[in-house]
């Protein structure tokens, strides 16, 4: 008969897998690294199998942790959800919140949000990055960033906002008045596309899913912009096609400042997520604050 697993060995294998190393996930884990190989050690002998084959140079899964790693991972998901669950009854929170999100989503739809937020919770202290750039969590000592896309750090744990979100293609009526509409994505070359920088890349090649395939395009303008929201401005003053999440030009789709060119289903898609650097980081303020923040984005439709 097998011993029972231990949750916290669990973590330390899935961050181990995702850091690389012992040392490293010791030092987001905050252990030693003799402890975090321990506990490895430990679930291998619980579970009678070797999940990591060592090396004097670099850890790597053996097919049995290749295997298991995903069930690992769903494991300690359903816990932070049973967590937040458990969460969602208690009566008050407060401390301070440091947030970070996209400048654009940030500035027109989460502020109003979050004035009810802190309405609704008095004892929270709000400090905000807006930002289209990736902040860096731990250098910012930031309990939360709202991300779009998927996460290219894997260790980082993330929480499903507005998971079906995509991308939409959009200009502004007098644009189209004079320039007329794009059909295909081929056809983008001959009109003025409102590009954004991201890091350090412009967003210039644009990828569309149509029934054949994904087809990706690369596109010019005469406008770029380290800020989503001047480029979503460009594009209702009429001057260049834009393409952003749907959630950020929703407002001026209903209000008729922005038409949509292509089907929604056409878009990349732009899942919104809430992402903590480990699952230690999923306080009761940050799971009261997603509860709150996944009823207004399915509120939005």
């Amino acid at each position: 008969m097998k011993k029972l697993v231990r949750m916290d060995d669990l973590q330390v294998f899935v961050s181990t897998v995702e850091s690389g190393s012992f040392s490293a996930a010791a030092r987001q884990l905050d252990i030693s690294p003799a402890l975090a190989s321990g506990a490895v050690q430990r679930l291998e002998r619980s579970l009678g199998f070797r999940l990591l084959v060592r090396s004097t140079r670099r850890l790597r899964l053996s097919d049995e942790g290749l295997r298991y790693l995903p069930h690992a991972r769903q494991v300690l998901e359903a816990l932070v959800e049973g967590e937040m669950a458990l969460e969602q009854g208690r009566e008050e929170i407060g401390g301070v919140l440091r947030l970070s999100m996209p400048s654009d989503l940030g500035r027109n739809v989460l502020l109003p949000w979050l004035d009810e937020f802190q309405l609704q919770h008095p004892g929270i202290s709000l400090q905000l990055r807006l930002s289209d750039q990736v902040a860096d969590m731990v250098g910012d000592r930031l309990d939360a960033s709202i991300r779009y896309g998927q996460l290219a750090d894997s260790g980082l744990v993330a929480l499903p906002l507005a998971p079906d979100n995509r991308r939409t293609l959009c200009a502004a009526p007098s644009y189209i008045a004079r320039h007329g509409t794009p059909r295909t994505p081929e056809e983008l070359a001959g009109h003025n596309c409102l590009r954004y920088v991201m890091g350090e890349q412009t967003h210039e090649r644009w990828g569309f899913h149509l029934p054949d395939g994904v087809r990706t395009v690369s596109v010019l303008g005469d406008r770029t912009s380290d800020d989503a929201d001047v480029v979503r401005r460009w594009a209702v003053a009429g001057l260049g096609i834009v393409y952003k999440s749907r959630l950020d030009v929703l407002a001026d789709v209903r209000a008729g400042r922005l038409v949509e060119l292509f089907p929604s289903e056409c878009g990349q898609a732009a899942p919104l997520q809430l992402v903590c650097v480990h699952r230690q980081a999923v306080s009761p303020a940050i799971q009261r604050l997603r509860g709150f923040l996944q009823d207004k984005f399915a509120e939005l439709g």
